[in-house]
């Protein structure tokens, strides 16, 4: 391990500039491992790029794409996880093209996404590997799509071609939206948007100064893998060490031994795989476990629980794990990723909320132990960007302690939405009504509702997915909260509640909840009444709101987006079609006589093997 002070970085404008001087400066230090796991019992075959070597397979596959693809045309990247996704994605980069950073054919119930995706960015060329060349090919049949193997790219296709000199304004790359409230669309990421958020995350997380190895399984289609595993490590100089998702899915502890194995090392993952770890490592896998080394425990792109906090720190704090590494994070592939950060080395923000006064939009401070006390997690302060907090409807800035949009700020901020003008203008050039203290400038809404409270951030939830019946809000992910703990039957962050139209009188709102039953059960082994009683009964009492049906369903039957959060908006839809009705041979269980049938398709974990079901990440909200 590299032992030496850390390179001091200097000032350039996009990330191949960075491989660039890294590769004059410090040519053989390593700059990218990937951990493969080919056997249940591996401990890890490490396949490691020095500086010298990245730049050098990252100028090679530049090469040969400027070959196939004229500059600033789209090149998409369906690499499986490992460093051919990374020189791939770079070398889209240093060709003067715009990578579409993408995963490859065969991840299950993801297949119909991928094709629109493609069909939405029109790639020019394809970036891919040997691995997966035949779907690639059967993928693309007719398209007349050129396809570049990066394994099989020789070295000396480098040459001594120059690197296309860009400019830092032009596109970089098209981060496609995990499409949790609406269909994906392709944000627009400038290079200095990506080399922007890139200093903008080291520098929350302490990592600016001294030296840091960046350790992560999330994948890099999605954004908080790409920036974390390789704009931040580029553009600081550091080492990046990846695996795969569905290694850590088999076996959490192959990530905390990477992260015990590496000094100052920084780590991120959804709030649900901190929960994970917290129960599915063994006290055998813990014996040789030293945390003490870690700075920073990112805990993004979903809702972040105290509780879940707690259980991690207790599990793994004998191994010398700092209570102040775990850093709650709120962010959005709008803004490239991170906007909002804890800083190492504070203690966790603790916001215990009145239930009823959040929802009616005000952040009034509750008793920690009152039952219907809302338990949030603080998401810190802005890392060098401006946010505010909005009137979704005035447009008005609101003072600290009042609910309304989190709108944001930055040299971070993408330029807009692929081929969509209007709703670009909408969500990226909004601006505050006039007045004496209104902030100037374009401004992005992003769709989620927050509160700043003592200084940090809190977000509570998304504006789209807000229950409101009876003219009283309630927030989706809050409900869900309630009855995953209501019965050890529900499969916890694998439910979803939301508002259907009125029964036959059209009048109002009923709520739903369709949730998966854990995987250690079948529903003909459950008392289904009684968990659905259990779910109604504590939604009630918590949150004085009646379920008007309560939907058990398999696990792997709650939609899920391609970042693996869970889309409510397309289960609910799936609901009103009837998917969740009876069908031959499905499982059933529900709460008013109808029926649940299973859909394993939507909820495959992406980057996991087939059959794995576990939720990982896109959209990073703390």
């Amino acid at each position: 391990m590299d032992r030496r002070h850390p390179p001091l970085s200097p000032a350039c404008r996009t990330l191949p500039q960075y491989v660039r001087h890294w590769a004059d400066t410090i040519p053989d230090r390593r700059a990218l491992t990937f951990v493969d796991f080919p056997a249940p019992g591996s401990r890890g075959v490490h396949r490691t790029l020095t500086w010298r070597r990245l730049d050098l397979r990252v100028r090679a596959i530049a090469a040969r794409l400027a070959a196939q693809a004229e500059p600033g045309s789209r090149v998409a990247v369906l690499c499986p996880q490992g460093t051919e996704y990374v020189t791939g994605f770079l070398a889209a980069l240093t060709a003067g093209l715009v990578a579409v950073p993408l995963y490859p054919p065969g991840l299950p119930g993801h297949g119909d996404r991928l094709s629109a995706v493609l069909a939405d960015a029109r790639p020019t060329a394809v970036v891919t590997t040997s691995r997966v060349a035949n779907e690639v090919r059967e993928l693309l049949a007719g398209s007349g799509t050129r396809i570049v193997c990066a394994d099989e790219v020789p070295d000396d296709e480098a040459g001594d071609r120059p690197p296309v000199d860009v400019d830092a304004e032009a596109l970089a790359y098209l981060q496609y939206t995990s499409g949790s409230t609406r269909a994906p669309a392709g944000v627009e990421i400038t290079h200095a948007n990506v080399v922007a958020n890139a200093g903008q995350a080291l520098a929350a997380y302490g990592a600016d100064t001294g030296p840091v190895t960046c350790v992560s399984w999330l994948p890099l289609y999605h954004d908080m893998g790409l920036v974390l595993s390789v704009a931040a490590p580029v553009v600081r100089g550091a080492l990046s060490v990846l695996m795969d998702p569905a290694a850590f899915l088999t076996e959490p502890a192959r990530w905390l031994r990477l992260l015990a194995a590496h000094p100052r090392a920084i780590g991120a993952a959804p709030n649900f795989a901190y929960d994970y770890c917290a129960g599915a490592v063994t006290d055998g896998q813990k014996a040789d476990l030293r945390l003490d080394g870690v700075i920073a425990l990112i805990n993004g792109s979903e809702p972040v629980r105290p509780g879940t906090v707690d259980r991690f720190q207790a599990a793994f704090a004998d191994r010398g794990l700092p209570v102040t590494a775990h850093c709650p994070s709120y962010g959005l592939a709008e803004a490239t990723v991170f906007v909002s950060a804890a800083r190492p080395g504070q203690p966790l923000g603790r916001f215990a909320l009145d239930r009823d006064a959040l929802a009616a939009g005000k952040a009034l401070p509750a008793r920690p132990d009152d039952p219907r006390a809302v338990l949030l997690a603080g998401c810190g302060t802005p890392a060098g960007q401006r946010v505010r907090i909005a009137d979704p409807v005035s447009r008005t800035v609101l003072p600290e302690g009042e609910v309304g949009e989190v709108w944001v700020q930055g040299p971070n901020v993408g330029r807009g939405y692929w081929n969509r003008r209007e709703e670009s203008e909408r969500v990226f050039g909004a601006a505050f009504a006039g007045g004496a203290d209104a902030p100037d400038g374009r401004w992005l809404r992003t769709g989620d509702l927050g509160a700043v409270l003592d200084g940090q951030l809190i977000v509570t939830g998304r504006l789209k997915d807000l229950v409101i019946v009876d003219g009283r809000n309630h927030y989706p992910q809050d409900l869900e909260a309630t009855a995953q703990d209501a019965h050890p039957a529900v499969r916890r962050d694998r439910l979803a509640a939301f508002a259907v139209p009125g029964g036959t009188s059209g009048t109002g709102e009923r709520v739903v909840l369709v949730a998966e039953h854990v995987r250690a059960t079948s529903l003909a082994s459950l008392d289904v009444p009684a968990v659905v009683r259990a779910v109604r009964g504590a939604v009630s009492t918590r949150h004085g709101l009646r379920l008007a049906e309560v939907v058990l369903v398999p696990p792997g039957a709650v939609a899920r987006t391609s970042s693996g959060k869970v889309s409510r908006a397309l289960t609910r839809a799936r609901y009103l079609e009837g998917a969740y009705g009876r069908e031959e041979g499905g499982e059933t269980g529900s709460g008013s006589g109808g029926g649940a049938a299973s859909d394993d398709a939507a909820g495959d974990t992406p980057g996991a093997a087939p059959g794995a079901s576990a939720n990982i990440t896109s959209r990073a909200v703390g």
